[in-house]
């Protein structure tokens, strides 16, 4: 800490941002999880040796920056689909957004700094405000998630907590189990002060074992065999006009293989033409499903909006499901004050024409008949748990419909499936994954990958659908017992520093 303390400021922003990037190195698709664990080891000794509560901001948002650079790179992807349209903003793109989200750890470390005096206090201080920016990261401004620490637990027996505590309470633990280890090397600590800082990385150890302790064993099976679609459609052929009827028939001629399954499942924005206009495609797929249920991606136009939709089409070839995407992408799927910004040539990726997709009401659940009830989510509604929890009731399976060809072939795929294998594991349910491109699964109630079709191969997979588990702990209690322990916690904090800043 002594050396790191001299140091300018330069130096220490530019170990804070290199520590940040190897940090993310856990995430999909490396999964270098102890990388993770040293790099936010190292939180209280950039703490503890910033001399002013500018310093620690600076700091904490170097780290950041690192962290979510290397994190979300593939966001640059996007822009490179239409390059003379798009491809200059992608720097812009991903600077803005690293930094953006970067702010959150700057004003935790800010926080720190300020509301308390001694080294113990800060590195207290910080855990606490750090869980709380990340809980305002995942629902401000529509919440982005993505590249959270818990992530980096997701193939591991660690992982299993989170349908106890959710993916913050599972931070939370990372970040007490990191700081106190960094807080004695930060102070030079004796044995005595190392034995005791081990203690939550054992009790953590001990706890993703117990949790654990089944996530290998073959989940029940039901009766029911479902059948996944991957067209591998690359988005800038996506809707060529001459490439259109290749990923349509593609996908046309895995449906009807035999045998006959009782659900099919094609990605989002299947089918190339709107609901209105679709009567066509959609009795060729009915003919091809021979009787079995198919539940596809569709754009819909009512009136002058525009809906990312997907629906279910029963044996009969109607359609007998509906359900709107209600959490959409900024700047993807519409962009805020859009008339006014494409008047400057702005515009959404997946919708070009001003204000873009319009939101559906919000959770619903699809019924699949003998499947049970579903729960619908479009593409990047799958990293958001709280609207997992958001459904009416609780459904017998997640159904995920996703197009992630918008994300490249590099990390962006990979942590979005890790995002999906999260959210079955939070709820006990099995999750139905059909991608465009990307990588389709069926994915167990303990976040098995039980069957699964890889990145940038056409293809399709049969497989029997997995039962689900009972309830679990946070499916019933949401994000509210670990928001409610950091509040109470930094208002117990901020009354213990003030009393003892007060005169005796």
């Amino acid at each position: 800490m002594t050396l790191l303390a001299h140091w300018p400021l330069w130096a220490r922003l530019a170990v804070a941002l290199l520590a940040g990037a190897a940090g993310a190195f856990g995430l999909a698709p490396f999964g270098l999880w102890p990388l993770s664990l040293l790099a936010l080891a190292l939180l209280p000794v950039l703490l503890l040796t910033a001399r002013s509560a500018r310093a620690a901001a600076l700091t904490g948002w170097a780290f950041g920056a690192g962290w979510f650079a290397n994190a979300l790179s593939w966001i640059v992807e996007p822009f490179f689909v239409d390059p003379d349209r798009y491809a200059w903003m992608a720097p812009f793109a991903l600077v803005f957004m690293s930094g953006g989200l970067a702010l959150f750890w700057g004003g935790a470390f800010w926080v720190a700094n300020r509301t308390a005096r001694t080294p113990s206090g800060r590195v207290a201080a910080l855990i606490v405000a750090l869980s709380l920016a990340e809980f305002a990261r995942a629902y401000l401004l529509t919440g982005f998630p993505w590249a959270a620490v818990a992530q980096i637990w997701v193939g591991t027996s660690a992982d299993q907590l989170l349908a106890w505590i959710g993916p913050q309470g599972l931070a939370l633990a990372t970040l007490i189990t990191t700081a106190l280890p960094g807080w004695a090397l930060a102070r030079r600590a004796p044995l005595r002060g190392w034995a005791l800082s081990a203690v939550p990385a054992v009790l953590l150890g001990l706890s993703a074992l117990a949790a654990g302790a089944g996530r290998n064993a073959p989940p029940a099976e039901t009766e029911a065999t479902v059948r996944l679609i991957q067209p591998n459609a690359p988005q800038h052929q996506k809707w060529d006009p001459a490439y259109i009827p290749i990923f349509f028939n593609r996908q046309i001629e895995f449906t009807a293989a035999a045998p006959r399954p009782d659900l099919i499942v094609w990605p989002e924005s299947a089918v190339p033409v709107l609901l209105d206009e679709a009567a066509g495609a959609l009795a060729r797929i009915a003919e091809a499903a021979k009787g079995a249920d198919v539940v596809l991606g569709i754009q819909r136009l009512s009136g002058w909006r525009v809906y990312n939709s997907l629906i279910r089409l029963d044996g009969r070839g109607e359609v007998a499901g509906l359900y709107d995407k209600h959490h959409l992408v900024p700047f993807g799927e519409y962009v805020p004050l859009g008339d006014l910004a494409a008047q400057a040539g702005i515009y959404g990726f997946a919708a070009q024409e001003g204000q873009g997709y319009s939101a559906g009401p919000g959770p619903r659940l699809l019924d699949l008949g003998p499947l049970g009830k579903a729960l619908p989510l479009i593409c990047y509604e799958a990293v958001f748990p709280q609207d997992v929890n958001g459904a009416p009731e609780r459904p017998g399976l997640l159904l995920q419909l996703t197009n992630d060809a918008w994300f490249g072939t590099r990390a962006g795929p990979y942590q979005h499936l890790a995002q999906a294998r999260m959210r079955a594991i939070e709820q006990g349910l099995p999750m139905v994954r059909a991608a465009n491109t990307g990588i389709s699964a069926l994915i167990g109630p303990r976040g098995q990958l039980i069957r699964s079709i890889p990145l940038g191969q056409a293809g399709y997979a049969d497989v029997r659908l997995p039962a689900p588990l009972p309830p679990t702990i946070y499916a019933q209690t949401g994000d509210w017992p670990v928001f409610l322990v950091l509040l109470f916690s930094g208002i117990a904090f901020k009354v213990v520093q003030s009393r003892r800043r007060s005169p005796t």
